[in-house]
């Protein structure tokens, strides 16, 4: 958002507590999705909702002591993942889905960031024929939408990727995606654009933002700002902010953990890799390959557990040679999500001057720039290139 206003000559301050990128945005598996059809639905399967259930499965886990809490999201969720609404969904998200790859390249061409980007597409796999056969709908979807993929046999697969070993028999390669090899670096080089283009980055807590009237005001190491219009987009940390203001949405955390591992001798990958039965990518980093997880619902500062690691390095050592993990420990992030898996863009109800832009959930990396487009274009008053009205907020204050 910051960069977009700053190009429409608005002078912007970006605040936050940590340097730019370090939060959420860092710890995705690095892919931009502009073929992303349905978003990650409820489970249907009795089997995988008990295994969920006793905590054996790598896609999902749980603090039991938060599920009173998440419940009535959860069942909210559970509406949203009928096939019609998965359809519909897709649809809706179609138009920030369509823009997301141009957007980010456009941005990647002005920041000098263009060596990060890989344009090999990646690779969905799956190891049982049920699983392949229930992508039908998803598949239709696509092809309704113009969205290239090549369905693959072990083989084919195989010789995009050498170093993967036959446990799986089908896969589906998204040619059209592009992948980031440093998330972070990208990101901080969209700062540096931002600032070369008059931006200020200062170092403060977006959550004292409060009324100063007629201005808004937040607090920053350097004192305070005043601002006539301010966007909050602290993605998990929103409602820390708006909930005081009377703006009361329905946001949940899907906690998720990463960690690098170097791979074994001259095993490589040269696109990330879906392992879909297992909830996991393998995605080429500069790092090394990182291994990222499921979903965990928990508190969002509740303290780690990455238990979902140790239950899928199994799996994916038998799919890739994984070597030695890079760091101590894995890293934990907390993604922000709607149980409508739409995010939040544009004014806030009833708040003059406020404007919202989070729950991205899994899209967070990948629909940033298009997101701060379509918010740039509604604040300066030009025309939006879509529809803003299937992100208002207002469709959850009915």
């Amino acid at each position: 958002m910051a960069l977009h206003l700053a190009k429409r000559g608005m002078a912007v301050a970006l605040i936050d507590r940590q340097a730019p990128g370090e939060a959420t945005s860092y710890g995705n598996a690095g892919i931009i999705e502009g073929n992303t059809v349905f978003p990650p639905a409820f489970p249907t399967k009795f089997g995988d909702l008990l295994r969920i259930a006793l905590k054996r499965s790598p896609v999902a886990n749980y603090h039991l002591a938060h599920l009173p809490r998440i419940a009535p999201w959860l069942m909210a969720f559970r509406a949203a993942s009928r096939p019609d609404r998965l359809v519909e969904t897709a649809q809706l998200m179609r138009p920030l889905m369509a823009r997301a790859i141009g957007e980010h390249e456009a941005l990647a061409a002005e920041a000098g960031a263009e060596r990060h980007f890989g344009r090999r597409g990646w690779l969905k796999l799956y190891r049982h024929e049920a699983a392949f056969a229930a992508l039908a709908p998803e598949l239709e979807v696509a092809a309704r939408f113009g969205i290239a993929n090549v369905l693959l046999n072990r083989d084919e697969a195989q010789a995009l990727e050498p170093a993967l070993n036959a446990v799986f028999r089908h896969a589906v390669h998204w040619t059209g995606a592009v992948s980031i090899d440093n998330p972070l670096a990208l990101t901080q080089a969209y700062a540096a654009r931002f600032a070369t283009l008059g931006g200020l980055t200062l170092s403060g807590d977006a959550r004292t933002l409060h009324r100063a009237a007629p201005y808004w005001r937040v607090d920053t190491a350097a004192g305070p700002i005043d601002a006539g219009d301010v966007v909050v987009a602290l993605g998990p940390w929103t409602a820390d902010i708006v909930a005081p203001l009377g703006i009361q949405l329905p946001l949940a955390v899907k906690r998720g953990y990463h960690r690098h591992f170097r791979p074994q001798g001259n095993a490589r990958l040269s696109r990330p890799v879906l392992d879909a039965e297992n909830g996991y990518v393998l995605a080429p980093m500069e790092q090394g390959v990182r291994v990222t997880t499921g979903v965990e619902f928990a508190a969002r500062d509740a303290r780690p557990t990455p238990v979902q690691l140790d239950r899928l390095l199994p799996a994916a050592r038998e799919l890739f040679p994984l070597g030695e993990p890079v760091e101590a420990k894995p890293w934990l992030g907390a993604r922000p999500c709607f149980p409508d898996s739409r995010p939040v863009i544009g004014r806030a109800p009833r708040q003059r001057g406020l404007w919202l832009a989070y729950g991205h959930a899994h899209w967070g990396l990948t629909l940033g720039p298009a997101t701060g487009r379509l918010l740039a274009e509604m604040m300066t008053g030009a025309t939006p290139f879509c529809d803003p009205k299937p992100y208002g907020a207002e469709r959850f204050m009915r």
